[in-house]
């Protein structure tokens, strides 16, 4: 089996975009060549436009898996170049879906965790030119990962992806997606897995506080 490794990593700074409120982003990335260090709200390089709905600790890094883009590609019918979805990190040989929420990577000197999905917008949508993107994307449920960075390092393209931690809630990335996109069974989930961030765990909370659910329960 093929060692997991980073096949590109992608910054990106604000740009003028026709599409969202700001119209202003950051998601062009391109793949840049040599070491770039991995800090606490982010990669040296990259910057965030939207500061109120995207960044911060829980969000400083996305990654991408590159069988998801070429799986991707086949769908759409066109190509789709390592940093195209917005992503920090383009990986190969890593399950980004089925990762756990609270593992932790190790890539170079750095070391991140699995913190939350990625929930698709208008400016993503507007950025692919792919019609009814964001519910195509919700659809697929794969989301990708927001990561944190624990330890701040250097990472660079062809650095191996080692996973030496994983949580034993066994809450997977994916079903946190589906959770947050409208998948109420799964909802309960989302306690279980302390490292969400808070955001995701007070969703859960206000859906399970609901009338609905609360009947459910006692019937």
């Amino acid at each position: 089996m093929t060692a997991a490794y980073v096949r590109s990593v992608n910054v990106g700074r604000p740009k003028p975009v026709p599409w969202g409120d700001l119209k202003r982003s950051a998601i062009d990335k391109r793949p840049v060549r040599g070491p770039v260090r991995a800090q606490r709200l982010g990669l040296v390089g990259d910057e965030v436009a939207d500061l109120r709905h995207h960044g911060g600790v829980d969000q400083a890094v996305y990654a991408y898996a590159r069988e998801d883009l070429d799986w991707w590609a086949e769908q759409l019918g066109r190509e789709l170049r390592d940093g195209q979805f917005g992503e920090n990190l383009t990986v190969v040989g890593l399950d980004v879906t089925g990762a756990v929420i609270g593992e932790r990577w190790r890539i170079g000197s750095a070391e991140l965790e699995v913190a939350d999905p990625r929930i698709p917008c208008s400016v993503f949508q507007g950025y692919l030119g792919e019609p009814k993107w964001v519910k195509r994307f919700t659809q697929q449920g794969r989301p990708g990962a927001y990561l944190r960075v624990t330890e701040e390092g250097e990472l660079t393209a062809g650095d191996r992806i080692e996973v030496v931690h994983r949580p034993d809630h066994d809450v997977r990335l994916g079903e946190v997606f589906r959770a947050l996109t409208g998948d109420r069974d799964l909802v309960p989930k989302l306690l279980l897995a302390p490292e969400l961030p808070e955001q995701a765990r007070d969703y859960a909370r206000k859906i399970l506080a609901s009338s609905p659910w609360r009947e459910q329960a006692s019937g």
